[in-house]
């Protein structure tokens, strides 16, 4: 008999500040360990920095915090995800209500903030647009949700996700068909925000047959190599350490390569990752006889 407990993940994860950076606009969380109960979610954002969004980085942690608790509301209701019919509405909330409800939320944190710390202005000066407010909380967010039966992730604006998959084949599933030009991107304090989330949905009817790594990154990481194969070598090799030496194993080294990356693409530099310990066979047969 062979028995997989693929229900745990070991996590990893860090930030390091950019070169010449007032402050790390980025923000990142990695909470739960993948079962029903306490789902697996993983969360980077990146605060844009420039003047004209000078409360970027609280618009990053806006994000990633109102990710978190929406993420594990959303695991926990999809426990009986393959149930007939269930799956297809799952779905449609993934890619319709959930990116909505993740811009509203963060709307009302960034709006309430600035209520609660408006700057002085000037006398008679006409009240800012809600758009204007929000544009100086801008931010990029990309997260994952990890279940026993369910990998779904989102995306807005520029970093990257990336997938080892059962068999060791590497996949960037929310890459744009077109990368941002410069430093052009889209973000939640867009004007129809919503609409460009992306979604990657993956069903695990095996559980064994599901990914093996899950990277995210703020472009901080892809950024600092001539080419996107650069950052493939990267997570190639980042997948093969973890499945040599464990999480534990890679994190005390972790800060140095962000650091490193973070050197050359001059921006501050993030990275969570969840492996999936491989289970080995109990052989049962061999130790009862029967």
């Amino acid at each position: 008999m062979v028995t997989l407990g693929v229900r745990r993940w070991e996590t990893l994860g860090d930030s390091v500040q950019g070169v010449g950076k007032r402050c790390n606009q980025d923000w990142w969380t990695c909470e739960g360990g993948g079962s029903w109960e306490e789902p697996l979610v993983l969360a980077v954002a990146d605060g844009h920095g420039s003047a004209a969004h000078a409360r970027s980085e609280l618009g990053a942690r806006f994000a990633v915090d109102r990710f978190t608790a929406l993420a594990v509301s959303f695991g926990r209701a999809a426990r009986d995800c393959h149930e007939p019919g269930r799956l297809a509405r799952l779905m449609a909330c993934a890619r319709d209500d959930f990116p909505r409800a993740l811009v509203q939320e963060w709307r009302t944190a960034a709006l309430g903030h600035w209520e609660r710390h408006r700057p002085v202005a000037d006398d008679g000066a006409a009240e800012p647009e809600p758009g204007a407010k929000l544009l100086l909380y801008g931010t990029t967010l990309i997260g994952a949700l990890l279940t026993p039966s369910l990998f779904v992730a989102w995306q807005i604006g520029d970093g990257d996700l990336a997938v080892v998959e059962h068999d060791g084949a590497l996949n960037r599933p929310l890459a744009p068909a077109e990368e941002d030009l410069g430093d052009e991107t889209e973000s939640l304090c867009g004007a129809q925000a919503w609409r460009a989330v992306r979604t990657h949905w993956a069903p695990l009817f095996d559980e064994a047959r599901g990914p093996r790594l899950v990277v995210l990154s703020t472009d901080g990481l892809s950024k600092s190599f001539a080419s996107a194969d650069g950052y493939r070598e990267f997570v190639a090799g980042l997948d093969g350490r973890l499945t040599a030496q464990g999480a534990a194993g890679v994190r005390a080294a972790l800060p140095e390569w962000l650091g490193q990356a973070a050197q050359y693409s001059g921006d501050d530099t993030t990275l969570v990752a969840a492996l999936r310990p491989v289970h080995r066979a109990l052989e049962t047969e061999e130790k009862t006889g029967s």
